[in-house]
């Protein structure tokens, strides 16, 4: 747990070299409290970020029926737009502005509108899959990652889908039996190596927190 703290540590005392804007990746788990994070960081910079969620570049399947998308595998790189979430980034980075999809959780599709993303200072970008990508790994000037126990996070997804999502328990489980365990192990936990900052329970979020909160805002004042 300690070598975490140490590269956190590091990240503090090391200048950033990344152009304008920056861009910060949040990875982890199902339920491991990556949208929490990045809405926090979000509130200590009103003026100057924009938050961005991976979830809403899944794939239209539009072209499939209702029973097949439910049944697909939503947890493997295949089934994002990575692609479209790439240029979204560096035309964020060129001063535009983007349109992020807004996805509809029950019918599995995307919806007609969309979200307007406007370029900030800072960008923050949250998901499972984030690190897995190296072209989109690439494009991050600060990665961390939540490292939250399994049973705390299975929990959180089980309370998350049925209230959020309409899902019934079994729907749940046969998912995470099938699907997100087996994509965690594969893609998501080894993906951790590649964090700058490792934040190793839900306790020391607050140390998290305030550490980023630092660098970011040092940062700023340099950039501006």
């Amino acid at each position: 747990m300690l070598r975490y703290f140490i590269l956190a540590l590091t990240l503090l005392i090391t200048p950033l070299t990344a152009r304008e804007p920056l861009i910060i990746g949040i990875s982890g788990g199902t339920g491991c409290g990556k949208t929490t994070l990045a809405q926090r960081i979000f509130e200590l910079f009103p003026n100057d970020a924009a938050m961005i969620c991976q979830d809403s570049y899944y794939k239209e399947l539009t072209h499939l029926s209702v029973d097949e998308r439910a049944h697909t595998n939503f947890d493997h790189p295949d089934s994002l737009d990575f692609d479209l979430l790439h240029k979204h980034l560096q035309t964020l980075k060129a001063g535009k502005s983007i349109e992020v999809p807004i996805y509809n959780y029950c019918t599995h599709s995307r919806e007609q509108q969309s979200e307007s993303i406007h370029p900030q200072s800072i960008i923050i970008v949250e998901g499972i899959l984030l690190f897995a990508v190296p072209e989109i790994r690439d494009l991050f000037d600060m990665k961390i990652f939540l490292d939250t126990d399994d049973d705390i996070r299975l929990l959180r997804r089980i309370e998350r889908d049925m209230r959020e999502r309409g899902r019934d328990f079994k729907s749940i489980r046969d998912q995470y039996i099938k699907t997100v365990k087996p994509m965690h192990d594969t893609f998501v936990e080894p993906s951790k190596r590649f964090a700058d900052v490792i934040i190793p329970s839900e306790r020391r979020n607050e140390t998290g927190l305030k550490m980023i909160a630092s660098k970011l805002k040092e940062e700023l004042s340099v950039s501006n």
